[in-house]
């Protein structure tokens, strides 16, 4: 497989996922809003900051927006394309990468892509919260999951399959450790919410922006408790978007590319994530808080952009730059 094409299909997957998880975030947060007190400008931007700082897209915000509140968060992260990481300029560079390739991929797969992308022009952010903002954010998600869907069902298993699983589960490791870590975020002002209804519900909302609130009600069967929490979302080997399951998929799909038995390894990046997923393996939640859930996900976020490196590097056209890295740190060339 040419490298172009392999790169082309890797970040169209990435994108679309990205896309997904930037529509969960938002959504979560909207629905989230009832249980903000005094719904003044301060307690706005403590309501939405901590998105931003998760995904590290503050400096770029403030660049652009001088107050933080349910209008301009939803338009920066939705419909912003000056943002790399909106969900318009994800659709907008999936849609380019197919272009690329789409005499690489399905019919059916081009045409998904293209609807949504044709359902985020038509849209903008007075139609959408006339309408209503939770339906067009569950589209989004529909949209994805329908692209995953036409995916797994249309496109040959061969090795162009192992680059789209790979982008898509390194994309959802990242999201989901982001989507966790914004709990952090939410807690650092006033830790003296710890324990409150305010904090429960904020711990349920993190479930449901991961599509996790069924899956944990039943396995544990209790109220919400932060470890259980970091056992789903950060452990599960059998719950799909859980960091580890996500990074088990990834290694899965990187070992058939190079033929090397699981368990070994051929190169960096494979090393780097049998390392990672071993550490994983042996921990158990309490040993994550006990060291700090927050430094926790920033190690295993810096784990997992550096496989992205390596994998580009071994793989791919070109270094890869993500573009929302690119615009937080120009100097740095992925």
């Amino acid at each position: 497989m040419l490298k172009r094409v392999a790169d082309s299909l890797y970040w169209l997957s990435r994108y679309v996922e990205r896309a997904e998880n930037m529509a969960r975030l938002v959504d979560v947060s909207l629905q989230h809003l009832p249980n903000v007190q005094n719904l003044d400008n301060e307690s706005l931007k403590k309501h939405w900051e901590p998105i931003l700082l998760s995904t590290g897209d503050s400096d770029l915000f403030y660049k652009v927006y001088q107050e933080a509140n349910s209008e301009t968060l939803t338009h920066f992260l939705t419909f912003d394309e000056n943002n790399p990481s909106s969900i318009q300029s994800c659709i907008l560079a999936a849609r380019q990468n197919a272009h690329m390739i789409r005499d690489q991929i399905s019919e059916e797969m081009w045409e998904v892509i293209n609807l949504l992308y044709h359902f985020l022009k038509n849209q903008d952010a007075k139609k959408v919260w006339e309408e209503g903002p939770f339906s067009f954010y569950k589209k989004v998600k529909e949209f994805s999951h329908l692209f995953q869907g036409l995916t797994a069902a249309t496109f040959p298993r061969q090795e162009g399959y192992d680059f789209v699983e790979m982008g898509k589960f390194i994309e959802r490791a990242d999201k989901t450790g982001r989507i966790l870590d914004m709990k952090y975020h939410l807690l650092l002002p006033e830790i003296q919410l710890i324990g409150t209804g305010l904090d429960h519900a904020q711990w349920g909302a993190v479930l449901l922006a991961c599509s996790a609130d069924a899956a944990y009600r039943k396995t544990y069967l209790s109220e919400l408790k932060p470890k259980f929490i970091v056992d789903i979302l950060v452990l599960s080997r059998t719950f799909p978007r859980s960091i580890h399951y996500c990074l088990m998929e990834f290694n899965n799909a990187l070992h058939r590319r190079t033929g090397c038995p699981l368990g070994s390894y051929s190169n960096e990046a494979e090393r780097i994530c049998g390392k990672l997923l071993a550490d994983l393996s042996f921990k158990t939640p309490d040993d994550i808080i006990s060291v700090g859930l927050h430094e926790q996900l920033a190690e295993i976020e810096e784990t997992i952009s550096l496989i992205s490196l390596l994998l580009s590097k071994q793989y791919m056209f070109f270094p890869v730059v993500d573009p929302a890295q690119e615009e937080q740190n120009p100097a740095k060339n992925q």
